[in-house]
């Protein structure tokens, strides 16, 4: 297929999506945490035999998009094509060749056909746990975060790796949930690779030169957005609370013809907790954010990122030195939107929204009731912030797309009780469109021990700023018994305990 006319292009790229939709249902269905059923913490991808990015699942982490393809061409440095075998599967969740913390677990199997390497299936999951101390902003380095997976196989040409499989559910609190993940995403990948087989051999089409027209096409359409954008450097900083003093990300945004660089020098330098982003998550969500105003309407693809760099300081809070704390790591980066956002605003600004409220609230919940050991994540959205088209949602996550658990499946997974959920109303800043409303949140613990509880919780002090003349949305609290507490270390709660978790605001846009 040296060329390929505009409908057989359709018809083989939605194809594709198709294909990976399919295996995504496949891991939603299969998986055994609330974390991938309900929570959205996960990404299916289908990549070339170069490792380069065909399709995406449409519901997926978008930072997920860009890490996975580069942690599978990591696994090509430790396992070279002319090694890989039919029936291996690939697994690490190392955070610097991954997602940038370890409860991600990534795995990635080769699809051959006729003998010959055409492509790989590749999926990443949060998993409900992965050992070590609770996920806390308070941790100090890496290696008090839980088990760190080399590049490893998990599966070596059909024999499971019964050593490694051990290793994993003797170092985790909840090894069913655990392992039922992870052979869930097994059964994803090789659902991918079979529903590819399929296609190619329904269709005989060459993925290769389908591939190269597909990464043409959206790398095309996105240096078309660069250039016209005017040449020069727009710069924004992002402000949160941090923990002595707030963290700051600085962003300068270089547009030269149809090239964009984003540099963050003069962001907070690298710090002994763990909102510390590595590399690729930073570009990750830069990329995200530039797609999202650039080039929203064109399909996910490795084109789509070639004409986006970013660096930042070896020793900063986007590129710390290992083995930084990294766990809480959303914390700052799902800043870099807002800050990416705010560079662009005065350049584009019918398509960039004010930050969000949350942009992410987490808690993890860990102990026993009963004589069974539980743990349970909980995630919980403030508003998105506003923008020229209109109003931010309430209690949207943004950029994460993270949603939130039933009420019913949430008490099904912990002993606790929803006391109260609803919408803080008014909590959204005001402006010519309004930002999205936070919500507030109440559990009491039932467990019959005491209940190690952590949080990822921010804009406490430093409230989601308004864009282009709007208002600043509400801060959030976390309240035990009634009275505030502060989120970033590990706590303990003894049963009947109350816990209420107020989310913020998003900012408003333009003026009244």
């Amino acid at each position: 297929m040296s060329t390929i006319d505009p409908i057989t292009l359709e018809i083989l790229w939605t194809r594709l999506v198709s294909l990976v939709d399919e295996a995504a249902a496949t891991l939603v269905r299969t998986s055994f945490s609330t974390i991938v059923r309900e929570s959205n913490d996960y990404a299916v991808v289908l990549l070339d035999r170069d490792a380069k990015l065909l399709a995406q699942s449409s519901q997926s982490i978008p930072s997920f998009i860009c890490t996975l393809p580069e942690t599978v061409r990591h696994f090509l440095k430790v396992f070279p094509r002319e090694t890989l075998k039919p029936g291996d599967i690939m697994i690490t969740n190392d955070p610097w060749l991954g997602t940038g913390h370890l409860p991600d677990i990534n795995i990635a199997m080769p699809v051959f056909r006729d003998g010959v390497l055409v492509g790989f299936a590749g999926s990443v999951a949060h998993s409900p746990d992965i050992g070590g101390r609770l996920r806390s902003p308070g941790n100090r380095d890496l290696y008090e975060e839980g088990l760190r997976i080399p590049p490893m196989k998990l599966i070596a040409a059909g024999i499971i790796n019964e050593t490694l499989v051990d290793i994993i559910q003797n170092n985790v609190r909840i090894p069913e949930q655990v392992m039922g993940d992870l052979w869930a995403q097994v059964a994803a990948n090789r659902m991918l690779s079979q529903r590819l087989l399929d296609m190619l051999q329904e269709t005989e089409c060459d993925l290769v030169a389908l591939g190269s027209e597909m990464y043409a096409r959206s790398e095309a359409a996105m240096r078309s957005a660069i250039a016209a954008l005017p040449n020069g450097e727009y710069e924004h900083e992002a402000r949160v609370d941090g923990f002595i003093e707030p963290v700051t990300i600085r962003c300068r945004i270089i547009v030269t013809g149809d090239t964009l660089t984003v540099d963050y020098a003069g962001s907070s330098p690298q710090l002994p907790r763990a909102i510390n982003v590595v590399p690729i998550y930073t570009f990750a969500y830069t990329a995200y954010a530039l797609k999202c105003v650039l080039a929203p309407n064109v399909p996910n693809n490795d084109g789509s990122f070639r004409p986006i760099k970013t660096t930042a300081p070896l020793g900063s809070i986007l590129n710390p030195k290992f083995p930084a704390a990294v766990s809480a790591r959303a914390m700052t980066g799902h800043l870099l939107p807002t800050a990416v956002m705010g560079a662009l605003a005065d350049v584009v600004p019918d398509r960039v929204r004010a930050a969000a409220g949350s942009p992410l609230w987490c808690v993890q919940l860990a102990g026993s009731h009963q004589g069974e050991r539980f743990a349970s994540t909980l995630f919980l959205n403030g508003g998105q912030g506003a923008g020229a088209a209109g109003d931010g949602l309430p209690a949207l996550s943004f950029p994460s797309n993270l949603a939130n658990t039933p009420i019913e499946v949430i008490e099904s997974q912990a002993p606790i009780r929803i006391v109260r959920r609803a919408l803080r109303r008014g909590t959204g800043g005001a402006g010519k469109t309004r930002g999205g409303d936070g919500q507030v949140f109440e559990i009491d613990l039932l467990a019959d021990e005491p209940v190690t509880m952590t949080f990822m919780a921010d804009r406490l002090r430093t409230p989601a700023p308004g864009m282009r003349g709007g208002e600043a949305g509400s801060t959030g609290r976390v309240l035990l018994d009634g009275k505030p507490i502060d989120p970033r270390d590990t706590l303990v709660a003894n049963p009947g305990a109350r816990l209420t978790l107020e989310t913020p605001g998003g900012g408003g846009f333009g003026s009244r």
